[in-house]
Parts: C-alpha cells; sequence; structure tokens
C-alpha cells in the first residue's frame, strides 16, 4: 500500500516535548529515576528531518511543557502530575530554564510553543500561527505517544487539520502503550517513519 504522504508546502512537523529535564541525563527525569534510553535517542532519529522539512517548504514547530512560577514562586503543577512524578522539585521544566529547553540536537525551530497541559493547542498560540503561515497538516512527533502527542493530535483532528504521526519518530515508556495509541488514532492520523518522509521530501 503506498504511503500518505502530506503537501510539505502545507505542512508543520510539531515536535512534542523534546526537553532536557524529560531527556538529558542531568534532566530532572533521570535525577528521579525516570531515564529511558529509547526516548532519549529520539531527537536524534529525528533531526535529519528537519532540514530535509525546511527545504521542502514545511515549517517546524517545538512544543516545550513549562511549569510556571504562582504568587510566591511555587511550581504550578497539576496534582495529577505530581502524584505521578514527585520527584519534580521547583525550578525544574521553569521558563527560560536550561530544563526547559529543547534538547540541542534539533537545533532551533520555526515557532516556540510553551505549554501547561498535554495538549500544544490549549492555553496557546499554536492555532493562530499555523493559520497565518497557511499550514493545514501537521506531521506529529515526539514525548509521549499517549500523551502530549496524542491529546495534540486529536485538538488538531477537531480544527479540520490533517495529521500524520511519526511512528518511529515519537514514544512511550511502555511499547505497548505507544504501539496501542497509533492504532487508536489511525483513524484520524496515519503512521510514516521518519526514513519515508525524509525520502519522500527529499523528491521535492
Amino acid at each position: 500500500m503506498s504511503l500518505a504522504i502530506p503537501d510539505p508546502a502545507r505542512s508543520a512537523v510539531v515536535l512534542i516535548d523534546l526537553q532536557n529535564d524529560f531527556l538529558h541525563p542531568d534532566g530532572a527525569y533521570a535525577r528521579g529515576g525516570q531515564a529511558d534510553a529509547h526516548l532519549a535517542a529520539l531527537p536524534a532519529h529525528v533531526a535529519p528531518l528537519l532540514p530535509v522539512a525546511r527545504d521542502a517548504g514545511a515549517v517546524v514547530v517545538f512544543s516545550r511543557f513549562t511549569i510556571w512560577p504562582g504568587r510566591v514562586g511555587e511550581p504550578l503543577v497539576a496534582e495529577h502530575l505530581l502524584a505521578l512524578r514527585p520527584f519534580l522539585r521547583p525550578g525544574d521544566f521553569a521558563p527560560d530554564s536550561w530544563g526547559q529547553r529543547t534538547v540541542d540536537v534539533l537545533g532551533e525551530p520555526d515557532l516556540t510553543i510553551d505549554k501547561v497541559s498535554y495538549s500544544a493547542f490549549v492555553h496557546t498560540r499554536l492555532g493562530w500561527w499555523l493559520g497565518k503561515v497557511g499550514v493545514d497538516h501537521l506531521v506529529l512527533g515526539g514525548i509521549v505517544t499517549n500523551g502530549g502527542v496524542a491529546s495534540t493530535a486529536r485538538d488538531a483532528h477537531g480544527q479540520d487539520l490533517g495529521l500524520t504521526l511519526l511512528s518511529d519518530g515519537c514514544g512511550a515508556f511502555d511499547r505497548v502503550v505507544h504501539d496501542a495509541t497509533l492504532t487508536s488514532l489511525g483513524s484520524v492520523a496515519p503512521a510514516v517513519t521518519v526514513a519515508d518522509l525524509v525520502a519522500a521530501w527529499s523528491c521535492r
């Protein structure tokens, strides 16, 4: 079966939360015993797509999970997240911090979205910006497949945006969960590998 390859001139490659505090050996998750070698390898695996995407006419967007300070500097973190990740401490994922930054191997995007929810559309300017630059299709990767990636995909679908998932350009802490999420999203977001998309867009 032939692959459904989106038009790069109308596409944005959107990478979800590939940040130091999630992925770097010195980041918050590694400090809390939540380091994952497969997830840490994702940025280098996805990076070759970005120059190809730009050369073909696509734009590149990074989202960054951000924990903002409250009235007296306390981190504004959802209770369920603190329950899941009790190792988080003040300063983790803070605005403009090293931990909040996207990992270096990915370089600079055309747009950075700082988000406080799973979805890159909630409380952000992403939808507005995509409309202004003529994008109506998202190519999604990043972490985690069943969290930020899936939530962003569902919200994009609700806004009538086309979707393609990078099957090996996103990941979860559990491979079974990753695969199940790709299957569940398959009706609205077909999947393609990074290599296949690089090959297709390189021919443009």
